[in-house]
């Protein structure tokens, strides 16, 4: 109940009344500012060497595979060209040889036939024939009086300079030093022998072992020892794979686009294993006034094997990454918690500050500027917003306070009865309190007097109510009283106080020496028994309380559906 001389708590108790039917405020759980730093660092490091290292990886696997690609086809390029090299010189040898006339005769060919063969390891067999074919010189006495009328190497060599391609000697198995239990492989050169007139009277041959070819590739390929997975393939004219992987070898190309008429160059082709390769392709095109036998070199290297130092640098630039991600994130960590700690502070005392904390102000922290001024500000629009609500808060109680009783007037009155039980829950008593014999104190006695018994009377009713119950001054001599009842305690004995209301309203009042006596009529009625719409209630009680008087005066009558106009 809000007494007489607490101006203020009438006010409260209405505000009070109203923040009743508002939700209370709920606080969100946000992510801390800290954190928001720490997460947003690590995810840009993070987010830009995942990008750097996509682009860095791409652009290196596009680079090297370029670089490796176009080594694969200079390694193919080199060894088709030594391979032609070799054979140019080989044909000019063997061309330059039967121009000598001496080397007609078979005595001294014999003796030039052994010096070559000693000279050149290279050379399985060197010997000369007479134009029917019969070997008549030959290194090692091997095929010595044979008759190789039929074979290309003397036919072709009657015609002109000849060139064979690479083919099996069976005559020489197990003659010529060569790989225990195959059939040895040779490259054949003749030329024809002729006379002053133009006549050829025979054939200087050559059998050039294949094994010169094998040494080449050794020579071009040692360096390249590093090259994990490295392959490579001489093909014939027609494909067949000469040199190569032993299940190759033989074979046409498991990859017939390689090996068919393309220019120099490389691709990533996948093969009959299910490997992509890094595969280089040269054409040999011969040299000189040589045309050449038309072999491919093609040479190979799996794709993974090329890529995996990118796929090293993508990790490491990866790896690399997520590691300054955690370092600039824990930066970050700290360098936010010198933003944070301050601003804490601040939101700290802010929400004190709505609570009605007593004694709180916001801090005056340091920290960065900016911050700084913000607590600065914030701190004098709290101070202003202070004033301004006590301010407000005062000429709140001033319109919801009667000046005369400090009791609160008809306004708030009405507001709280309407606050209080807008929402339908609970109930309540109303009581009306109309003066007797009020008037004529006005009227023998002045305003003053009347004023004096109004504010005594005033002080005596804010004396009877419990805390919280609200008695208000309606107007003139005219009170009223809402009684709420609460839950766990009894509900208030209207009859007995009725009675001690009009006891004490009955005790004189003084006034310039005089004592003052006015009485008092009470109507009573209930809520919601008597009716659920609050307003019908207050008329009820208003009716008795005018039956009150019309019964006599200075009692107290409860509303009841029976009572005339009720």
């Amino acid at each position: 109940m809000t007494s007489p001389g607490q101006p203020n708590g009438s006010a409260a108790a209405h505000r009070s009344a109203k923040g009743g039917f508002f939700p209370g405020r709920v606080r969100s759980r946000a992510i801390g500012l800290r954190v928001m730093v720490a997460v947003t660092v690590a995810v840009l490091v993070l987010g830009s060497t995942l990008v750097k290292g996509l682009v860095v990886g791409n652009g290196a696997a596009d680079a090297l595979a370029k670089e490796i690609g176009n080594s694969m086809t200079g390694l193919a390029q080199s060894l088709v060209r030594q391979l032609d090299l070799t054979m140019w010189a080989r044909a000019n040898q063997i061309a330059a040889l039967s121009r000598i006339d001496a080397l007609k005769d078979p005595t001294v060919a014999q003796s030039t036939i052994d010096e070559l063969k000693r000279r050149d390891p290279t050379i399985a067999w060197i010997g000369m024939t007479n134009a029917g074919g019969r070997v008549v010189a030959a290194s090692n006495g091997l095929l010595l009086g044979a008759d190789i009328s039929s074979r290309p190497v003397h036919q072709e060599g009657m015609k002109g300079l000849f060139v064979g391609d690479v083919h099996q000697a069976v005559a020489l198995k197990g003659k010529v030093p060569y790989l225990q239990g195959e059939t040895p492989k040779f490259v054949d050169v003749s030329a024809p022998l002729q006379k002053a007139d133009g006549s050829t009277v025979g054939v200087l041959a050559a059998h050039y072992s294949w094994e010169w070819a094998h040494i080449s590739i050794r020579q071009l390929t040692e360096p390249l020892a590093d090259r994990k997975g490295l392959t490579l393939f001489i093909l014939s004219a027609d494909g067949t794979v000469l040199i190569g992987p032993e299940s190759a070898v033989g074979k046409p190309l498991p990859v017939p686009t390689l090996s068919g008429k393309l220019r120099d160059g490389w691709s990533s082709e996948v093969w009959p294993d299910g490997i992509t390769y890094v595969t280089g392709v040269a054409h040999g095109k011969g040299l000189h006034d040589y045309a050449g036998l038309g072999w491919t070199v093609v040479a190979r290297q799996p794709a993974d094997v090329v890529f995996a130092e990118t796929n090293r640098l993508r990790m490491t630039i990866i790896g690399s990454g997520t590691l300054l991600a955690l370092l600039f994130s824990v930066i970050g960590w700290f360098a936010a918690g010198r933003i944070a700690r301050p601003l804490g502070a601040i939101a700290d005392a802010a929400e004190r500050i709505g609570k009605g904390g007593p004694g709180a102000a916001i801090p005056d922290v340091g920290g960065a500027a900016e911050i700084r001024r913000l607590s600065v500000a914030l701190r004098e629009m709290v101070d202003g917003l202070t004033n301004k609500d006590a301010a407000l808060m005062r000429l709140e109680d001033i319109a919801y306070e009667d000046r005369l009783t400090a009791l609160p007037n008809r306004r708030y009155f009405e507001q709280y009865v309407e606050a209080s039980t807008g929402a339908g829950g609970g109930s309540a008593m109303v009581m009306y309190i109309d003066l007797d014999g009020f008037k004529p104190v006005n009227d023998r006695l002045g305003h003053d007097a009347g004023d004096a018994v109004l504010r005594q009377i005033g002080g005596r009713l804010a004396s009877i109510f419990r805390d919280d119950d609200v008695v208000a001054r309606l107007g003139g001599d005219e009170f009223a009283a809402v009684l709420p009842r609460r839950a766990g305690r009894p509900a208030p004995d209207t009859d007995e106080l009725a009675t001690r209301i009009i006891a004490a309203v009955n005790e004189p009042v003084s006034f310039n020496g005089e004592k003052i006596r006015v009485g008092c009529s009470i109507g009573i009625a209930s809520w919601p028994e008597d009716d659920r719409d609050m307003a019908t209630v207050m008329r009820h009680a208003d009716a008795a309380l005018y039956k009150a008087k019309r019964d006599g005066r200075n009692r107290s009558v409860r509303w009841m559906r029976t009572m005339v106009g009720g």
